[in-house]
């Protein structure tokens, strides 16, 4: 029998074989196997016997191969037992392009599994033409196509079925809308954001171009609410994204029948007490973390000083390499992490520096909270916007506001003009440019390469930070539809870098 063992993102084909045999009486499990794959002969010799089939006292061996590789959870039931009845000739041998997974409850029921969209891409990958799996998981697994679908309720049931008692009927995928962004229903939109008319642009340019953002100013002057909204500006997702981001979901079982496909952009927003092992994955079997789980979308860290500082250094290996490795005693397995950093904090512990008048820090506690954001996580972050305290006017909202529709509409125009500008490269985005990408497509004219000279010398900048301003500037004409950098392009860009520099002294 065929099978299927999930490490990390990836499948390995596990054969499933049963010996029957003379001698004394017992089942031997061998293959390199945890405790719960070994428990299964308890699972599947009851089901086996709740079901009315008596069998015949033999020495049964089961071997679960390649047997270097350590099998965990209990997908491996349905194929043991179908291997086993194969053994003692109560069913006829499956065919080898035929693949089973499914738990065993002690009565017959066939439990669903984890990762069962997961699966299903690794299944077709590996050439299987017909996956039997319970049918629980039958919603999640028909969002792919190429391969045939078999539910199974019981093991009763399936085993009449491949004595065949009738003809075995796949599973009829049934067709499912594509989600239209404009009709979306959001929690909130941009339209509600008064004020703030810098970070509001800061926001546009950073989802237009995927570039990671820091938002920094007093409690209560809507930077939170700022970076919720960026969830209704996000582009639409194509199917393919659909299929990949619903594959990490799915190795954490959160995909329903109800949803058995993720049609909208991740945001992710955990607390500020997150641990490390929450944001990067972890466990005995490694699950994904937070940042995979954002993968396709935003994370977005709030109160970012007042997190751990291992938290916070976990955060900058995926920044860089758009995947995390995981490795632990029995492998090492890696989950994408191709995410856009978004966070938000206070100047102070208070919330009112450099306001003099309100704050009630010492130059010294400013400066070790500040201090707390390490300079190469700040490095990692293209924009760094200030939000400014509301004014009474603005917080009336008498004037009418932007909607996240008409937003929206700019992002993906960028966004298309980037994927024509990238067609054939491994990147999607302007905030993924390299070294040699951005002298490609980030050239100046005379006039805006004299403003850089000038911007390098005066400010000081490092050459990662001169390119992190070409990167925005690019962005920012790609939203007005343009092919040339301007002045005014590099001097948006640069306003970011300043804000950067008024915070930390030597950033």
């Amino acid at each position: 029998m065929n099978s299927i063992y999930l490490q990390g993102m990836w499948g390995t084909q596990v054969s499933v074989e049963a010996d029957v045999s003379g001698g004394l009486p017992g089942w031997s499990f061998v293959g390199y196997l945890a405790s719960e794959v070994r428990e299964a002969q308890d699972r599947v010799r009851t089901a086996i016997r709740n079901l009315g089939v008596e069998l015949p006292p033999r020495k049964v061996t089961i071997n679960l191969s390649p047997a270097d590789l350590r099998k965990e959870g209990t997908g491996f039931d349905l194929a043991i037992a179908a291997a086993i009845l194969t053994a003692y000739g109560i069913i006829p041998s499956p065919e080898e392009t035929w693949l089973f997974l499914g738990e065993l409850g002690l009565d017959g029921r066939i439990k669903g599994i984890p990762g069962a969209l997961t699966l299903t891409v690794r299944a077709r990958e590996l050439g299987f033409t017909r996956l039997f799996l319970p049918e629980e998981n039958l919603e999640e697994a028909s969002m792919i196509q190429g391969i045939g679908l078999v539910g199974a309720g019981d093991l009763k049931s399936l085993m009449e079925l491949l004595k065949g008692a009738g003809p075995i009927k796949e599973y009829e995928r049934r067709e499912r809308p594509g989600t239209d962004p404009g009709q979306e229903k959001y929690a909130g939109d941009f339209s509600e954001v008064n004020g703030q008319k810098v970070l509001r642009r800061a926001a546009e340019v950073a989802v237009a171009g995927m570039h990671n953002l820091l938002m920094i100013g007093p409690a209560g002057s809507g930077k939170t609410m700022v970076a919720r909204r960026l969830a209704t500006i996000l582009p639409a997702m194509t199917q393919e994204e659909q299929i990949e981001i619903s594959k990490i979901y799915s190795v954490c079982n959160l995909l329903s029948g109800e949803e058995p496909l993720i049609r909208r952009r991740p945001f992710r927003a955990p607390h500020h007490t997150v641990s490390a092992q929450a944001l990067t994955g972890g466990g005995s079997r490694p699950k994904p973390g937070e940042i995979s789980l954002a993968t396709g979308g935003i994370l977005f860290l709030d109160e970012l000083p007042e997190m751990s500082r291992g938290a916070l250094e976990a955060l900058r290996q995926p920044l860089e390499e758009r995947q995390v490795t995981i490795s632990r005693v029995y492998g090492t397995c890696s989950y994408p992490a191709d995410f856009q950093l978004v966070a938000a904090m206070n100047p102070c512990r208070c919330g009112h520096y450099p306001d003099l008048s309100r704050c009630t820090c010492t130059a010294g506690e400013v400066s070790r909270y500040l201090g707390k954001i390490s300079g190469p996580l700040l490095d990692r972050m293209d924009i760094c916007v200030e939000a400014q305290a509301v004014t009474y006017e603005e917080m009336e909202g008498k004037a009418e506001n932007e909607s996240s529709a008409s937003i929206r509409a700019r992002v993906e125009a960028a966004r298309a003009i980037q994927r024509e500008r990238f067609k054939g490269l491994s990147i999607r985005c302007n905030g993924e440019m390299g070294g040699g990408q951005i002298r490609r497509f980030c050239p100046l004219n005379k006039e805006e390469s004299e403003f850089m000279e000038h911007i390098f010398f005066s400010l000081g900048i490092s050459v990662r930070m001169y390119g992190k301003i070409l990167k925005v500037a690019r962005t920012a004409a790609d939203l007005d539809g343009r092919e040339q950098i301007l002045t005014k392009d590099l001097s948006e860009a640069v306003s970011y870098v300043r804000i950067r520099q008024r915070y930390w002294k030597n950033g």
